[in-house]
């Protein structure tokens, strides 16, 4: 456990790297430590950060927890160098100023308990004495014959003196490749002026096809985009492809003579020179390879979660269509579309199967059904999964609702992660006696009435907004979806009454034993009246309780404040508003006009800020209100069905399903989502896509180029 002392030395260095006054990352940290969740701090203890968002107080946290795994580093390092009795004051200096774990590891390189390599074994037979005169170069004082003849041992496999000279040019090979100064040069010089190379391997060219950009290429490692990076790392891990670091070996060859030879009088002058190349060849080339390469992949990793979360983020925060009865439509062909409807809180009421699709093509019998359930159920939404069949399924429901008079909202919907939900435990706990594709179906209409709540039960891995996602780092992509889901479930919050497991379980201060006890508790006692009787829910403590408060919802409960923000640690600052005003506390929740003729510094004191005050007061203004944009649908031409139908000069509308550091993906109603080239974003210049676009926008694109073989549409914005 760190002391005070230890605790500010971290904090000062955080403060530094973040550009951050000391004192907020102090009062972040010290509230991290306590227990209390991200959401939270930033929501209701601005007083006490200063204002400190959610994205400062992550990039706190993170550091936090990177300064702890360095210096828990550092104390291995140090006792495993201090058991070989090996640690100077200035080796233990160099140590504990390390502020990176690669500078770390490359001054404990040296010291690292090794495999059985060459200069091991060499070791073992006793030549490490002639590797230090070696590497000293001061005359010898006999010749090289004698010098050599000391170091001869039968028993210890040495049996001439050029055995014993090999042996001890492996160990100066050894120390020179891991000296510090000369690999942080070789990674350095790499960044500056190597390349990334990247080949098909022999044989491989007609399984290789999808990797063809990358089969006799090269990339300045300065420059190199993270998507191609990661493009290459995919086809050499599915061997196709051997991707290298290019490196001006003259350069280094020529650092490494200047770094380690001193003394051309030396009696094995040649056999260092030659020592230069092999370590060289054999120890630095490679291992510099590899650095550059982690370093790189580490880069191009942080790239792909950054746009991956930025992706989950806008289709978690989609508009939600709201609490309409829904019917969901699974189209298929062969199978036919399998029908589900959902009340407006998202309860399951029916479903059926309906056959308006080749092979079939039964329009009479699939017509009469959907009619059947849109009167019995008075359905208001229909949303269509914009997978196989979609189109015609969508035309097909077009159809029918103009022939009809009907005046019902019909949206595509995105299907990825649907199947994978429908096969999961959350849903087969849900509904046992399904069909997977009925639950389909179900996903497929609660995801058009409220996209967060239904999303939240897939694995977000799944939903199809990431970018190389099963290729990057596996625990720090979970962590930052794990965080966006965070994020945007307490950004909207949610109905204590209404909301699944799975959506509870992302409230602040929640988790999934919580959620299951609040919902057993729920289905056993009724719905919450109030926000109090979450503290008789099983494990439900004060501190949970205080975490979570402000982000749950209680509609039409015994206190007009529990459907709001309002943390209830306010609740008695609203009565004193309210007795200023000389209303009733319940006057003064949705009443602008009340709520304007407060003053915010008059409520300031040692509990309550000004910004909790004005927090408050907003809140009261419009209690619960809902951050996601408003409701839009996208119109889909009924003539374009396929990518067969696409021309260049069509203009469309469709709505951003992706976005990329090399552009964005739309949809635009043909099963095959089209790609707007970064190039093609704006007219003016576009650094970054997601300055432009982000996932679920309506927009209009024009069609530049179809490959229809290849399935690939390039659109553009530019017209």
């Amino acid at each position: 456990m760190p002391d005070k002392k230890d605790i500010e030395q971290r904090a000062r260095a955080i403060a530094a790297e973040l550009h951050l006054p000391i004192q907020q990352v102090l009062a972040a940290m010290e509230l991290l430590e306590a227990g209390n969740t991200i959401p939270f701090i930033a929501r209701y203890r601005k007083e006490v950060t200063k204002g400190l968002d959610e994205i400062a107080l992550r990039s706190i946290e993170d550091a936090v927890e990177k300064a702890a795994a360095l210096a828990a580093r550092k104390a291995t390092v140090i006792k495993s160098i201090q058991g070989q009795g090996l640690m100077t004051e200035a080796l233990l200096a160099a140590i504990e100023g390390c502020k990176e774990l690669q500078q770390l590891e490359m001054i404990y390189l040296p010291f690292k308990p090794k495999r059985r390599t060459k200069a091991a074994i060499a070791r073992e037979r006793g030549l490490q004495p002639l590797a230090d005169q070696l590497m000293l170069q001061e005359p010898i004082g006999v010749s090289r014959t004698a010098l050599l003849r000391q170091f001869v041992n039968s028993e210890k496999e040495v049996p001439d003196g050029d055995a014993a000279l090999q042996g001890a040019l492996e160990i100066v090979a050894e120390q020179w490749s891991e000296d510090t100064e000369l690999r942080s040069w070789m990674i350095e010089d790499a960044f500056k002026s190597g390349g990334v190379t990247s080949n098909v391997k022999r044989g491989k060219k007609s399984q290789a096809e999808k990797f063809e950009l990358y089969f006799d290429h090269r990339e300045a490692v300065a420059k190199i985009p993270s998507h191609r990076l990661l493009a290459m790392l995919r086809g050499e891990s599915e061997g196709l492809l051997r991707i290298g670091i290019a490196m001006e070996e003259g350069r280094a060859v020529a650092r490494m003579k200047s770094h380690f030879i001193h003394n051309r009088q030396f009696e094995f002058y040649r056999e260092l020179l030659a020592t230069i190349q092999d370590c060289y060849d054999r120890l630095l080339q490679p291992a510099t390879q590899s650095a550059v390469l982690q370093k790189l992949k580490e880069q191009a990793d942080t790239d792909a979660i950054d746009v991956f979360g930025k992706n989950l983020h806008e289709l978690l925060m989609a508009s939600p269509a709201g609490p309409r009865v829904t019917l969901g439509i699974d189209p298929g062909f062969r199978t036919g579309c399998k029908l589900a409807v959902v009340d407006e809180t998202g309860k399951f009421l029916a479903t059926s199967t309906i056959y308006p699709t080749p092979p079939k093509s039964d329009l009479e019998s699939a017509t009469k059904r959907v009619l059947e359930l849109i009167k019995k159920y008075n359905i208001e939404l229909i949303a269509i999964g914009n997978g196989t069949a979609s189109r015609e399924t969508d035309v097909f429901v077009g159809d029918l609702l103009k022939e009809h008079g009907l005046s019902l909202t019909k949206v595509i919907v995105s299907e990825s992660g649907a199947s994978i939900y429908s096969a999961s435990e959350v849903a087969i706990k849900e509904f046992p006696d399904l069909d997977v594709t009925v639950r389909g179906a179900i996903s497929i209409a609660r995801r058009l009435q409220d996209p967060l709540a239904e999303l939240v039960k897939t694995d977000p891995k799944s939903i199809g907004v990431g970018q190389y996602q099963h290729d990057v780092n596996q625990s720090r992509l979970r962590k930052c979806l794990d965080r966006t889901v965070e994020s945007c479930v307490n950004a909207v919050g949610v109905d204590l009454n209404m909301a699944s497991v799975s959506l509870l379980s992302h409230v602040a201060g929640i988790g999934p034993k919580l959620a299951e006890n609040i919902v057993a508790y729920r289905d056993e006692n009724g719905k919450f009246k109030n926000r109090k009787q979450l503290m008789r829910v099983a494990k439900l403590g004060s501190k949970a309780f205080e975490q979570a408060a402000g982000f749950l919802r209680i509609c039409s409960g015994e206190e007009p404040l529990d459907n709001s923000a309002v943390h209830p640690e306010s609740y008695a600052l609203v009565g004193r508003m309210a007795k200023q005003l000389k209303v009733d506390p319940r006057a003064l929740v949705g009443t602008s006009g009340l709520t304007h003729k407060l003053q915010p510094s008059d409520y300031v004191d040692e509990r309550f800020g000004l910004p909790t005050v004005v927090d408050i007061i907003a809140e009261l203004e419009k209690p619960g209100r809902d951050p996601r944009r408003e409701f839009r649908v996208v119109q889909f031409d009924d003539a374009i069905n396929c990518i067969e139908d696409l021309k260049a000069g069509l203009v469309m509308e469709g709505v951003i399903t992706n976005v990329t550091h090399f552009g964005a993906f739309v949809d635009i109603g043909v099963h095959q989502d089209a790609l707007i080239h970064i190039s093609q974003l704006s007219n003016s210049f576009v650094k970054d896509p997601n300055e432009i676009v982000a996932v679920g926008d309506l927009v209009k694109v024009k069609v530049l180029e179809i490959d229809v073989g290849r399935k690939r549409i390039s659109v553009t914005r530019k017209f």
